[in-house]
């Protein structure tokens, strides 16, 4: 037997399969999953993961009416295919096409959306509240990883969730993975969760079969609910769980229909909050992801199936930005023993596995802990340490308030690496870094600052580590031809830009930064453009006297902004003038008030009017009118 994917309407059809009918689907859509994901890329590990685990629940709940909410989202791929878009998955995670997360305008069956991890817990909280409220009556029931868990919000509202005890069904999926394998004590609770199936199996039966038995099945619950307790306490340190009051089924196999269906259904019949532990294999079904524990196969590109090779192969001459930072820190802790480096679950992402490998003391995973991460980094800076904290700009939001209060209001020597700074693409509106320059501009004391390029990128690392303020450099996703060398970096003054392209008399002058410079001066040199160009490198502080020689000028000047506008260099460079009380004829582009959708780079510039060669166009066309 054989499914055509494509022609699922809603999950209703699994009600009518048995077991092995169901083995059969779940086997179709790990092979469907390979092969699409092989072509468009995507999340693939966590999918492979959840299939047994998706159709269960879909086979126990119903949710037109029950409530599933996928934490980070990112692993609701089987979810999707069984609410009727298997016809989409050519378009997923491509401009217009199909999210790679939840996304409400896709689906009624998507009723929550996220793209970080562990808000699935409160969110269901709100949801049951709301719920017992209104009187209604239906299931809710948050999915969340072991590596989610680890959060800090995760137990927080973990532990509301057991002070309100409302009815809410918890999945805690447990393949001992974020992205890469998880790090902490909790953790390692959570290993001892999985040696207890004996225990967990038994409970199951007895509990399915007292149920059974009108005459008898209550009050023999009741009278052994103690001796129960007993057991448990000696054989499964469910502690975790137990100090937030939260009932306990599990572990089971995420992989075994049967026994995944038996404990949804007991956990159904729960009158108040549980935990179903569900222990499953992150990359099941392929075996280079099933291998994997540095979270290669975690997010991949296009590849070929056969030899797990990439469709696109970075060239030997090229290195992504994020290893150009990387690699330059390294170098930097050669030479400085009170260097240390800090990420929050994104060693892999962030490129710092040599770091890690070369400088084990001194390299720190947090786990999914961002708040924790800034603010264990104060705690080193203030003992004369000086911490390079690695984090991707969409991440960094979460911990603002640990940026504000416990570095800049102390004005202390944080390196803050932002990675995938700027429009990311098909990782959609949210996971773009588009508005760090906004909320890091206002904080005092901060040093905020992008690079053209390798070298500059070099030579700002290098500075970030000979001064003593925050200092956060951004820089974006993707790659380019490697020009740098570390060992021959250069201090740059702070706040300071620098000319790109200089005439005596330009027809207009360009304000703009990072890698966009390198395209707008290539177009100005091809057709001979009399521009001046300025690379704006510093966000804050700004070239003060770099903008009074520009005033002096009295050209139209035009600031490209790959960002959000507001809060963004135009607007630096507005305050200034205000203050000065000078006047300048400026127009900016930059991205309005919104949420950019997916998409590659170009295709989301293009749609906001913002692409470069639009952009030169128009100061072409207004020269020329």
């Amino acid at each position: 037997m054989s499914f055509n994917l494509k022609d699922i309407q809603n999950p209703d059809f699994l009600r009518g399969l048995d077991l092995e009918e169901l083995q059969m689907l779940a086997d179709d859509i790990r092979l469907f999953l390979i092969d699409s994901i092989s072509k468009t890329g995507g999340h693939l590990s966590s999918n492979l993961g959840v299939v047994e685990l998706t159709i269960a629940l879909h086979y126990v709940f119903d949710f037109k009416k029950d409530k599933i909410l996928f934490d980070v989202g990112h692993q609701s791929y089987t979810h999707k295919i069984l609410t009727g878009r298997a016809k989409y998955f050519d378009t997923l995670r491509k401009f217009y096409g199909l999210s790679g997360f939840q996304k409400r305008k896709e689906s009624p069956y998507d009723v929550f959306e996220a793209g970080h991890s562990s808000t699935s817990l409160s969110a269901a909280l709100g949801m049951a509240v709301a719920r017992d409220l209104k009187k209604e009556d239906y299931n809710i029931v948050p999915v969340i990883g072991d590596g989610a868990l680890l959060s800090g919000m995760a137990l927080e509202a973990l532990n509301n969730i057991g002070y309100e005890k409302k009815k809410i069904i918890i999945i805690f999926n447990d393949n001992d993975m974020s992205i890469s394998r998880n790090v902490g004590a909790i953790s390692k609770g959570f290993s001892n969760l999985r040696n207890s199936k004996q225990y967990n199996d038994l409970k199951v039966d007895i509990k399915g079969f007292l149920k059974k038995n009108e005459k008898y099945g209550s009050s023999i619950i009741e009278s052994i609910s103690n001796f129960k307790k007993a057991i448990k306490d000696q054989v499964v340190d469910s502690g975790i769980f137990k100090e937030f009051n939260l009932d306990y089924h599990g572990p089971v196999d995420g992989h075994n229909l049967k026994d995944l269906i038996r404990a949804l259904e007991v956990a159904k019949d729960e009158d108040e909050p549980c935990v179903v532990h569900v222990v499953t294999k992150k990359g099941k079904g392929y075996e280079p992801a099933e291998e994997d524990f540095s979270g290669h196969w975690h997010g991949v590109g296009p590849f070929d199936i056969e030899t797990a090779k990439p469709l696109v192969e970075i060239p030997k001459n090229y290195k992504s930005y994020s290893q150009v930072v990387a690699d330059m820190v390294e170098h930097l802790m050669y030479s400085d023993d009170n260097i240390v480096a800090i990420t929050p679950a994104m060693m892999a992402g962030s490129k710092l596995e040599n770091i890690f490998a070369h400088f084990p003391d001194r390299s720190f995973d947090c786990g999914i802990a961002e708040e924790h991460a800034v603010t264990f980094a104060a705690g080193l800076a203030l003992n004369g340490m000086r911490p390079f904290v690695s984090i991707y700009s969409s991440f960094l939001q979460r911990a603002y308030d640990q940026v504000n209060h416990d570095v800049c209001r102390m004005d202390l020597p944080v390196v803050f690496g932002i990675d995938r700074a700027g429009l990311v693409g098909d990782d959609g509106e949210t996971h773009h870094g588009i508005f760090d320059i906004s909320f890091l501009r206002s904080l005092p004391n901060i040093i905020l600052a992008q690079g053209k390029d390798d070298k500059e990128i070099e030579d700002l690392i290098f500075t970030a580590f000979n001064q003593k303020h925050p200092f956060a450099l951004r820089y974006p996703r993707g790659t380019s031809l490697y020009n740098g060398d570390t060992s021959s970096a250069n201090e740059i003054k702070i706040g300071s830009w620098d000319y790109l392209l200089r005439h005596d008399n330009p027809d207009v002058v360009i304000l703009s930064y990072g890698s966009d410079l390198l395209e707008i001066e290539n177009i100005i040199n091809i057709n001979n453009y009399n521009y001046d160009l300025i690379n704006c490198r510093f966000f804050k502080p700004i070239d003060e006297a770099m903008i009074d020689e520009i005033v002096e000028l009295n050209k139209t000047v035009y600031i490209y902004e790959g960002d959000m506008l507001i809060g963004g260099l135009s607007d630096a460079i507005g305050e200034y003038l205000v203050k000065t009380n000078q006047l300048l004829n400026m127009h900016v582009y930059a991205i309005d008030d919104i949420y950019p959708q997916q998409g590659t780079t170009n295709q989301i510039k293009e749609e906001l009017k913002i692409d470069i060669k639009t952009f030169m166009k128009e100061i072409e066309d207004k020269l020329n009118a």
